[in-house]
């Protein structure tokens, strides 16, 4: 007998999860193993109980879908298929390589497809690093496409989500794939995130490039001082000093140092 699939729901609704708990539960495809009813908790959720299979609501407030998808460490992600209510979101499920996408209300027999898919894709040799290589691109893409600019960036701490005010970012600097995120309170987080994907999503009239590597909050710059070579050292409100490429320095002399 064919094992049933392991099965996480995530949606702030709950009438919407008690319909397919009760669905999923109804037949012998699949069993569900945990519910969530918001980001953190469902990026903790699956980390935790490690299902063959996520089901997750695309508009979830704090984190949605696709951004669970992306936290998720990679080594514990399973299979993820995307629920909504707009048809909207289906193509952008696709790009990121989902098993599928589910239209709410979700049909009985929808539902048996995903289950379909789903131990399709199980059965191929490598599928969790094919799901990754294709979530780190189309995650960069879709992100660029949001018109609205972060206010709370989740970030790791241990086994944790948290939720940083972007205003209370003061740098991030990239090393490699990976960038290190410094706060006002000096609180320090590393992200896998690329530089120029983060700013994208950030406000630009308030974080700036500093250098090739580096993005800074101008609000939180208390003063530049004048380095040899006619760059600068921007010294930051939480005490970071940051270097400014000489490139930079050419463009922040027609904003910033304006006179």
């Amino acid at each position: 007998m064919t094992p049933r699939l392991r099965v996480v729901l995530a949606d702030d609704e709950h009438p919407a999860r008690a319909v397919l708990v009760e669905m999923i539960e109804a037949g012998p495809e699949a069993q569900v193993v945990g519910e969530a009813e918001t980001g953190p908790e469902a990026v903790s959720l699956i980390e935790r109980v490690r299902p063959d299979l996520a089901l997750l609501d695309l508009e979830m407030p704090e984190m949605d879908g696709l951004e669970v998808a992306r936290v998720v460490k990679p080594e514990r992600m399973p299979l993820f298929a995307f629920v909504t209510a707009y048809d909207e979101y289906a193509v952008r499920a696709f790009e990121v390589n989902a098993v599928d996408y589910l239209l709410k209300p979700v049909a009985p027999e929808r539902l048996l497809e995903t289950f379909r898919r789903a131990r399709e894709r199980l059965g191929r040799a490598g599928w969790r690093e094919d799901q990754a290589a294709h979530f780190r691109v189309a995650f960069a893409a879709y992100e660029r496409s949001r018109a609205r600019h972060l206010e709370r960036l989740p970030v790791r701490k241990g086994d944790d989500i948290l939720m940083v005010p972007t205003d209370q970012i003061v740098s991030a600097v990239a090393d490699g794939e990976l960038l290190h995120v410094t706060t006002a309170r000096n609180e320090k987080y590393v992200l896998s995130y690329r530089l120029k994907d983060l700013e994208a999503r950030l406000d630009p009239a308030r974080f700036v490039r500093l250098s090739r590597g580096t993005l800074a909050n101008a609000r939180m710059i208390t003063r530049f001082s004048t380095m040899p070579g006619g760059t600068y050292l921007a010294i930051m409100a939480n005490g970071q000093e940051l270097s400014v490429s000489r490139s930079q320095g050419r463009i922040l002399r027609g904003t910033l140092l304006r006179l």
